[in-house]
């Protein structure tokens, strides 16, 4: 029987807290793993992903053993490296004679393996093979624009589940306004074949168009590469049924004193306390206060002047000593 620690003190307490699956997930970090066996054009591939999220990656460059996502337990240390860097995104590049530059992105829920998918990498030029002006080059952090072009993404069901997958790759953390001109990169993707996709990233410049939309003009910047899909692994029917939940999925909490009304809509009910209006204290300058001595002044006068008592001297008479 496993014995459950928990936190001795507040610290490590957050820190859990900070991994444990939310509802609403913050941005996804990526771990970017090296195989047994890597090729020159596999590891440019890795480098230059870890360049392009720098921020949200964790890069080992040791070579890993024994990892073999797709069979039966061979997934274990992918999921021992993601809970020990806390990424949710997987990037493992391998070698061989049978698969060459084979490249494995997976998602990961609660540190499990959520599903795969194993592309080919073809035609790969790196940034270093691109004439551009420097200025244009992309800001380290920003957030980019994801275009699939192709009637593959919607149809061809291993394109579609590689759509989602660059989508969570590359996206980033998900805002809900964003500036425009913080904008300064495009990722494309193009469906060449069933099987087969075109990724290229791309610099943005927004240039005048005599309307509010500005003209976009795309330069490539590179890196680019054809991705070749052999096998992918989707996620079971409960695993991504609890992996989906929302938070509107989740039992709200009742209001209290609050109702709902098909006409009148929200209805509230508030509770006043007894005001005590009989044991409130009434200041002296209250105006019903001046008029009772008011009347009591004008009756004294209606009775007459009243008698004064004699002023008793305080001080006796000297007797003469005479």
């Amino acid at each position: 029987m496993l014995k459950i620690r928990t936190p001795k003190n507040g610290k490590v307490r957050r820190e859990l807290e900070k991994r444990a699956p939310k509802i609403v997930e913050t941005g996804k970090k990526t771990l970017i793993l090296h195989g047994t066996k890597t090729s020159g054009v596999l590891n440019a591939v890795l480098t230059e992903l870890y360049h392009l999220k720098k921020e949200s990656s964790v890069k080992y460059s040791r070579k890993n053993d024994g990892i073999k996502p797709f069979e039966s337990g061979g997934d274990s240390s992918l999921e021992f490296f993601s809970l020990k860097t806390d990424c949710s995104i997987i990037v493992y590049g391998s070698h061989s004679k049978k698969r060459p530059d084979n490249l494995v992105i997976g998602r990961t829920y609660d540190h499990k393996i959520y599903d795969l998918v194993e592309v080919g990498i073809e035609n790969f030029k790196s940034m270093h093979s691109f004439t551009y002006d420097k200025k244009l080059s992309p800001r380290v952090g920003s957030k980019p624009f994801i275009t699939f072009i192709g009637e593959g993404f919607e149809n061809v069901e291993e394109l579609k589940h590689l759509k989602e997958v660059l989508l969570d790759l590359f996206r980033g953390e998900v805002v809900e306004n964003l500036n425009l001109a913080g904008l300064d990169r495009v990722y494309v993707c193009t469906a060449i074949s069933p099987n087969k996709v075109f990724l290229t990233h791309c610099a943005l410049r927004l240039k005048k168009s005599g309307s509010v939309v500005p003209r976009m003009e795309l330069v490539e910047v590179g890196p680019s590469m054809d991705m070749v899909v052999r096998r992918h692994r989707l996620p079971s029917d409960g695993l991504r049924k609890e992996a989906m939940k929302t938070a509107k999925d989740q039992a709200k909490k009742k209001e209290k004193n609050v109702s709902q009304d098909a006409i009148q809509g929200k209805i509230g009910r508030i509770y006043i306390p007894d005001q005590k209006v009989g044991d409130m204290a009434i200041p002296d300058k209250s105006k019903g206060v001046k008029r009772e001595r008011r009347e009591a002044k004008m009756k004294n006068k209606d009775d007459g002047p009243a008698s004064k008592k004699p002023k008793e001297d305080s001080e006796k008479p000297k007797e003469n000593s005479e």
